[in-house]
């Protein structure tokens, strides 16, 4: 029996990204349809706002001391965890909404490419190389894998964002409040901690016969 996952990303949460590729690795590992969803997180209402120069300089600075120890530490804790996996993560310079480069998932999803955009925006987005509030950025992304984006425009300010709002809402009624987060079976799980947890569950609707 195929097992249904729904899970959701925010580009700019370090943690989506060290635990993207675990997440896929579940396709491969059990008879399971992963749904992809876009969570829009607002940074400054939980960890305040701030931006840094070149030189690692605060240009401005709306965060409390709590705040910052709490920003230092989920940056040193996911540099560790990225590590383990090879992957490159460099704290952004600022705080970014993600909303462009969600409806660009949406976008790309409906057009047969999510997997290739999702990891090439996240990959050049910890790179320091993607504004992913950029129109234009995300839609030289869509072209890179092999969409047309001459209609993304027009989809982010109107369908796109009409179904992003909807997810968004979807998302809140379910309890999720954080990224990665998931849900199977009706149940809500945070953080990619319970990957373990969510491999155990997966068991129990039955592990794909190997080739």
């Amino acid at each position: 029996m195929t097992a249904s996952l729904v899970t959701y990303f925010d580009y700019k949460s370090p943690y989506a990204f060290v635990a993207n590729k675990l997440i896929q690795q579940l396709s491969d590992d059990f008879d399971v349809v992963i749904e992809w969803r876009p969570h829009t997180l607002h940074i400054p209402d939980f960890l305040g706002s701030a931006e840094v120069d070149e030189k690692g300089e605060r240009t401005i600075d709306a965060r409390t001391a709590h705040q910052w120890r709490r920003v230092k530490y989920i940056y040193m804790d996911c540099r560790r965890l990225a590590a383990q996996r090879g992957l490159t993560l460099k704290a952004p310079r600022k705080v970014f909404s993600s909303f462009v480069a969600h409806v660009g998932a949406l976008y790309a999803i409906k057009h047969g490419a999510f997997l290739p955009y999702h990891n090439a925006v996240f990959e050049a987005f910890w790179r320091r190389e993607l504004d992913i509030d950029s129109v234009d950025q995300i839609s030289a992304h869509l072209s890179a894998v092999g969409l047309d984006p001459t209609d993304f425009a027009r989809f982010v300010d109107g369908d796109g964002r009409r179904e992003h709002d909807l997810l968004m809402d979807d998302a809140q009624s379910a309890g999720v409040f954080g990224v990665p987060s998931f849900v199977i079976d009706g149940e809500l799980y945070w953080g990619g901690e319970h990957l373990p947890m969510l491999r155990e569950r997966l068991r129990a609707h039955g592990r794909r016969p190997s080739a």
